[in-house]
């Protein structure tokens, strides 16, 4: 008797996500990939990655001017 009230609670469980579910507004991935698109295309010159910093920008480069051996 338990089991078949806890898998009627599961499925009440179950039907609540899908009413949910319904609701939500879904893109198609061909707009969303449009969109990153546009976004990368016009977010480009201050990528680090596509077009590198200035040296004298750069807060990763090595503050040393020379090799030091030991």
């Amino acid at each position: 008797m338990s089991n078949n009230l806890a898998k009627i609670v599961e499925a009440r469980k179950d039907v609540e996500q899908l009413k949910m579910e319904v609701n939500i507004d879904r893109l198609k991935v061909s707009v969303v990939v449009s969109d990153m698109l546009s976004f990368c295309q016009s977010h480009f010159v201050s990528d680090p990655l596509v077009s590198p910093l200035p040296s004298a920008e750069n807060p990763f480069r090595d503050k040393r001017l020379a090799c030091v051996v030991l």
